[in-house]
């Protein structure tokens, strides 16, 4: 019987590292930018060889990472990361903390509350709380992406991040002046209530900071008509409320970090 040496563990762990870290460097490549990729730009990436770039994509595709579009001959992410995605926020120690913050207010104003984090581009949304006693209710899917200009949770980000987190920004705010003036609104009065409103509903939003960096945004999600787009509305100032308190458990004593 043939023995294994040291030497051959040693050669097998390190080929096993190399396969974790091509294939993660793989599926790191594709951004929100650039959701679609070719071959070629898969093997520049990885540089390594065409054969070899080619033979982890088959087994990305095989484990459902990866798909391949035969029409068009690109690669995107396959269906398996929008599980692992789904179950990396869960994990998420600000929704945990955030949970019966968000019931609470939901009991409080009788609306939908979302919480989302930055996701490096824009705000996702991690958990949404409905409610269940409305006969019509409005749900807000987890994983959303939210637009950074015209959402209220994106419009909080802009205001409460630092310049460099936000590199689409700079010419946002040049396109905008109205966007500008909004930013400047939301860090004197700590939300955001003058989002447009979308297929008849309408979004109010807050910051929740860790010490005294924003680590996510809660939002009460409405129709037109429920939700009030007065900073001094009840229903407002109930959100003000609720996000101190996550904010002061978080380590928050009331003061924070902003874009300049």
């Amino acid at each position: 019987m043939a023995t294994r040496t040291v030497r051959d563990t040693t050669a097998e762990s390190s080929s096993s590292i190399q396969t974790v870290q091509r294939a993660a460097l793989i599926l790191d490549s594709f951004t929100v930018s650039r959701p679609h990729l070719s071959l070629n730009e898969i093997t520049a990436r990885l540089g390594a060889s065409k054969a070899t770039a080619h033979r982890y994509t088959k087994a990305l595709r095989a484990a459902n990472l990866l798909r391949y579009d035969d029409r068009t001959a690109l690669y995107s992410l396959g269906p398996q990361v929008l599980t692992l995605a789904a179950a990396a926020r869960a994990a998420l120690p600000i929704v945990t903390a955030a949970e019966p913050y968000m019931d609470r207010l939901v009991q409080t104003v009788g609306q939908t509350v979302v919480l989302s984090i930055w996701d490096g581009e824009s705000p996702t949304v991690v958990r949404s709380a409905d409610n269940t006693d409305h006969l019509i209710r409005i749900s807000v899917r987890v994983g959303s992406r939210l637009d950074l200009a015209t959402s209220a949770q994106g419009r909080v980000f802009c205001a409460c991040l630092p310049p460099e987190q936000v590199p689409a920004l700079a010419k946002l705010l040049r396109r905008s002046p109205g966007l500008r003036e909004e930013v400047d609104w939301i860090r004197d009065h700590g939300l955001s209530v003058n989002s447009p409103s979308e297929n008849g509903l309408h979004t109010i939003a807050a910051p929740v900071f860790e010490g005294e960096a924003i680590i996510a945004t809660m939002a009460i999600v409405g129709t037109s008509v429920d939700v009030p787009r007065q900073a001094d509305s009840t229903m407002a100032r109930a959100l003000l409320e609720i996000t101190k308190e996550l904010s002061q458990r978080l380590g928050n004593n009331g003061h924070h970090t902003e874009a300049g």
